[in-house]
């Protein structure tokens, strides 16, 4: 069924579909974004992997781009940006988390504390920190109408 037959047939998929942008997967906070651009100015351009566990608990793990391999079992969920519109930072999920976190918006924010082992701000006396909300019936309609989830 195409998406356009689904908006006939679901009527909240047709409001999805009627209001603004596809909702975002990944926000950042100026916090974050700030820890970002100091990062990117030390060590070259990010990347972000969600950890599913382990070592660092669930951190969103900072590393430099390409240094943390992925592969078929992880999902692009979005390219977050710097606030002077530069390249942007891709933000990956493993696949097995992600079907437990698909219905929710994360926040990448900053928290005072100690960042992940492995994660770059590490020894900045701050870690990055997920905050979320879970997606609305008309957001999750439009992500699933986008193939998004």
């Amino acid at each position: 069924m195409s998406v356009h037959e689904t908006a006939k047939a679901d009527p909240t998929v047709a409001a999805a579909l009627e209001s603004s942008a596809l909702p975002q997967q990944v926000l950042t906070t100026p916090a974050a974004v700030e820890l970002m651009e100091k990062l990117r100015a030390k060590h070259g351009p990010l990347m972000f992997h969600q950890s599913g566990g382990c070592c660092d608990g669930s951190s969103p793990m900072c590393y430099p781009l390409g240094e943390f391999i992925t592969g078929d079992s992880d999902v692009l969920l979005a390219t977050i940006g710097y606030s002077d519109d530069s390249e942007g930072v891709p933000f990956y999920m493993s696949k097995p988390q992600f079907e437990y976190w698909k219905h929710t918006q994360l926040i990448l924010d900053v928290v005072p504390g100690r960042g992940g082992m492995f994660s770059l701000e590490n020894g900045e006396g701050v870690r990055f920190l997920i905050r979320s909300r879970v997606f609305t019936d008309a957001e999750i309609a439009a992500l699933r109408a986008a193939g998004r989830i």
